[in-house]
């Protein structure tokens, strides 16, 4: 019976709760050793009547073995494999070790638990429960809190218990019970009951030493207990107080230290691999001449239990002890009895790290071993288990060539598993081992990537630039790679010097004629002409840049490259198909570190088409990819554009608040996405009439580092704010780069936008030519923002000149058109116009989907599409149930009934 622990029992009983009734919960108890948190798992599994359970546990010395967690939790559950979408599928039963891919994505295995998981629940509420979660493996335990975090509308409750350790265990996304000692009167309650026949002085310093922790309270009252009979006083009391973990441990190593020898070793065999079965542990034994009985005397001494097949350990600090407190040279000999042991090929894995875990000098044999495990590893899928695999044997290699290639195959894996202070170290280890240029080439590559992110983008295009000119003569196409890094990168920073840099790297690259990354790299050169205002140098490698990557799929990198280059030539169409196919793919393969960068270009050509429904939820995915890998750069990249919307929709104020919570970091590592905040605010301000406000900031826009960007497309307000402030002059400023912008890229996106300025600058008749123009160019080729901008100017101009028919007409064009794209202060920018006339107020017509939120937008799209509930999960990493949750969200919403009649709205 537990005592105390009525909150905790209380939060329990509601998740449990929750999950019978369609409410998915994710929760984890955090605390010491002994602190409870297995006894409230025994709780929660008691009081889950009518739920299946699903129960694993962190098994510390399975800790590098890639996805042996995983396995333990969902094995008994494989006959549902058939069910999953195939990709998962394949993915799951790679990581499982049931097949062999050549490439497993460990995205892809936390989307198939997600499914399977889910499935289970769909049948009848499930609990998930996990003991000792922070000695899962790492690639099991990401699969399971990318699982956790996305369950929402499933009878699915998940209960993780994690020991506080000083090596950390994120749970990022879930909810946290952390679990403090037993209040006095609890832990005395609880004393009372298991050790009634202790001293007052006895009880009372058991009581003080064990700060409420019931295991310390069980423990030491125990050899208190003991002490009290014989007279002796326990070990460790007689040097001072130690901290509860290591007093309650120094008690278990002092009645293992009574127990024979024999019965000593052989549970050091057992603690040594607390994986193996009682049949392996007995084989290891027989070696140092063991048998079963030994371990009658720790089996009477309550410190293990036995069954059939396996041997079971209290409590975890007892195995802690066990091994910790045998000599080094038994701990060395039993890792290697069991290496001799593991002969099947199943146990490949298993044997290789008790090799390495006992052999301290470099051995040659045994790093190659741990090398073929990484491979396994690799093919799997377990990034994280291969980077330990590689590391170790790195440090055994007898070779130091053969030592910076593992070290670098370490520092890879390392950053794909998410962890960039490991990669960085070991990819500089293998730089500092090797004269092979390659080797150093990817070691600062990987550096660079890890720069990105935690320093700036300048500094990683400096970074890549130095990799790329190590094997420019050597290894051209993968200099291309290590550029085309650099160029984006220096694009971010608005570096002028490092984009010649790499502009003079590329022309110099021996490509042959036909390579298929030639336009790729003609492009990335052709980003310094084109970034510094050369505009008609640059526009032809760009355009057959964008052509070539439209027309077949390339590497992520390059089709982020190509449609940068389509937002330069305003070609936002091309770059939608070529970022919708991107995101498609990167969702369908689990590549989710590309999603963030694929959905910030997707948005941004959204919101120069003027679809900012459609920009918000772009920007919305990219944000929670983003957040849950902890790309800090691009969380700051992508908000910026939401200061963008939120000061196009109408909320100045939120847009002001965002805006000066990201500007210090942006304009400090990120200057191109610092412009594209200021021209927001910027836009927000026009909208409002504010064009005073407007102007200034236009001019850092306009006249900054980043301007000949696609912030040349930022050049029309900044004309209109000159304009409308009475300062026509200074309106004059930027119209040259306008139109020589608009010449060379030819396009009549371009071509619109000129027209509207020309129109805005003349001071005869000739406006109303150039205002027509730009309104058949808008209507037939431009977005739907432009082209209400464009005819809001124009009503302007008409009503001056009292022409008063034709000014109604194109206000209320306008109007519509920003209502149906939810741009509040736009709208009432017409409506005062409008007003001014003596018209009526025009009547909103919201695009239909603006009610939604950015999901519940991308799961109604692909209704309307026809996909399955179950297709729409595995696209967007839901459960088929959450995505009819959202459905039946937006449903009212949209004014539907069924799915059927989503097809008849236009989405």
């Amino acid at each position: 019976m537990l005592v105390g622990r009525d909150d905790e029992r209380t939060e329990i009983d509601g998740l449990l709760a929750d999950a019978r009734e369609g409410r998915s919960r994710a929760l984890v108890l955090r605390g010491e050793a002994g602190i409870g948190k297995s006894a409230l798992l025994d709780y929660a599994v008691s009081a889950a009547d009518g739920m299946r359970v699903i129960r694993g546990v962190g098994i510390e010395s399975e800790a590098e073995l890639a996805f042996s967690g995983l396995h333990l939790l969902l094995y008994p559950h494989l006959d549902r494999l058939p069910g999953l979408p195939p990709p998962q599928a394949r993915a799951l039963r790679a990581a499982l070790g049931h097949i062999e891919e050549t490439d497993t994505n460990r995205f892809l295995v936390g989307a198939a638990t997600l499914t399977l998981l889910a499935e289970l629940a769909s049948e009848i509420p499930t609990l998930l429960v996990v003991d000792d979660a922070q000695w899962l493996d790492q690639s099991s335990s990401d699969a399971l809190l990318f699982a956790a975090r996305r369950f929402h509308a499933d009878p699915l409750a998940v209960l993780l218990a994690v020991r506080d350790s000083a090596v950390p265990f994120p749970t990022p996304g879930i909810d946290i019970r952390p679990l403090a000692g037993l209040l006095p009167a609890a832990a005395a309650e609880l004393l009372g009951r298991h050790a009634p026949g202790l001293t007052v002085p006895g009880r009372d310093r058991v009581l003080a030493e064990s700060a409420g922790n019931p295991l310390a309270l069980l423990e030491l009252a125990s050899a208190r207990h003991s002490s009290e009979r014989t007279g002796r006083t326990e070990p460790g009391h007689e040097v001072g107080p130690l901290p509860v973990t290591r007093r309650v441990q120094e008690t278990f190593r002092t009645q293992i230290a009574g127990l024979p020898a024999d019965t000593r070793t052989l549970l050091t065999v057992a603690a040594t691999d607390t994986g193996a079965g009682l049949e392996t542990i007995l084989r290891v034994g027989s070696g140092f001449g063991l048998t079963a009985a030994d371990f009658e005397p720790a089996e009477r001494a309550d410190l293990i239990a036995l069954s059939t097949d396996r041997l079971r350990f209290r409590h975890p600090l007892i195995r802690a002890a066990a091994y910790q407190h045998a000599p080094h040279h038994l701990r060395t000999a039993v890792h290697l009895a069991f290496a001799r042991t593991l002969v099947a090929s199943a146990d490949a894995d298993r044997r290789a790290w008790h090799l390495a875990a006992g052999t301290s000098d470099p051995d040659e044999q045994v790093a190659a071993e741990l090398e073929r495990t990484a491979r396994r590893a690799a093919h799997r899928g377990g990034a994280m288990a291969v980077a330990a695999a590689y590391d170790r044997a790195g440090r055994l290699s007898t070779n130091r060539e053969h030592r910076a290639r593992r070290f670098l195959a370490a520092a890879r894996a390392a950053y794909d598993a998410g962890k960039p202070d490991r990669a960085t170290r070991l990819a500089a280890e293998a730089a500092a081992l090797t004269g092979d240029r390659g080797i150093a080439a990817d070691a600062i590559h990987i550096r660079a990537q890890v720069e990105y992110e935690r320093t700036s983008p300048a500094a990683d295009g400096e970074l890549a630039l130095e990799a790329a000119a190590l094997v420019a003569g050597a290894d051209p196409e993968r200099a291309v790679s290590m550029l085309a890094e650099a160029v984006c990168a220096g694009r971010d920073a608005a570096d002028a010097g490092l984009l010649g840099r790499v502009a003079a790297i590329s022309r110099a690259l021996p490509l042959p004629a036909d390579s298929v990354l030639l336009p790729h790299l003609d492009a990335q050169a052709a980003w310094a002409e084109f970034l510094s205002g050369r505009y008609d140098i640059a526009v032809a490698a760009m355009a057959r840049q964008l052509r070539q990557a439209r027309d077949a799929e390339t590497d992520y990198l390059y089709e982020i490259v190509a449609a940068f280059s389509g937002l330069m030539l305003a070609d936002d169409d091309t770059v939608l198909v070529l970022m919708d196919r991107a995101l498609a793919r990167a969702r369908a393969t689990g590549s989710l570190q590309w999603i963030p960068y694929a959905a910030e270009v997707a948005a941004l050509a959204q919101v120069m088409r003027g679809r900012f429904h459609g920009a918000r939820t772009s920007v919305a995915e990219g944000l929670a990819i983003a957040t849950e890998l902890e790309m800090t750069t691009e969380i700051a990249v992508l908000r910026a554009i939401e200061v963008w919307l939120a000061a196009a929709g109408g909320d100045l104020t939120g847009a002001r608040t965002l805006a000066e919570e990201i500007l210090p970091g942006l304009t400090a590592r990120h200057r191109t996405h610092a412009a594209l905040t200021a021209w927001g605010l910027a836009g927000g301000e026009l909208a409002a009439g504010r064009f005073d406000i407007a102007l200034p900031l236009l001019d850092g826009v306009c006249g900054g580092p980043a301007a000949h960007d696609f912030l040349v497309r930022a050049i029309p307000d900044h004309i209109e704010a000159a304009v409308r402030a009475g300062e026509k002059a200074r309106a004059h400023d930027h119209l040259g780069p306008l139109r020589e912008w608009a010449a060379a890229v030819v396009n009549p996106v371009s071509e619109a936008l000129l027209q509207r300025c020309l129109a805005l600058l003349a001071d005869t008749g000739d406006a109303e030519t150039h205002y027509l123009a730009a309104i058949r160019r808008h209507r037939d080729h431009g977005g739907a923002y432009d082209l209400a901008r464009t005819r809001l100017l124009f009503g302007e101009w008409l009503r001056r000149r009292r022409r008063r028919a034709e000014a109604r007409t194109e206000l209320v064009a306008a109007v519509e058109i920003f209502d149906q794209l939810d741009a509040r202060l736009w709208a009432e920018r017409v409506r005062a116009e409008l007003a001014a006339l003596g018209e009526p107020a025009v009547s909103r017509r919201r695009d239909p989907l603006a009610s939604l939120t950015p999901q519940e937008t991308q799961v109604v799209r692909l209704a309307a599409a026809g996909y399955s509930n179950k297709e729409i999960g595995a696209q967007l990493f839901l459960s088929p149930r959450t995505i009819g949750h959202h459905l039946y969200k937006a449903y009212p919403k949209l004014g539907v009934t069924r799915r059927i009649e989503l097809a008849q709205l236009e989405l």
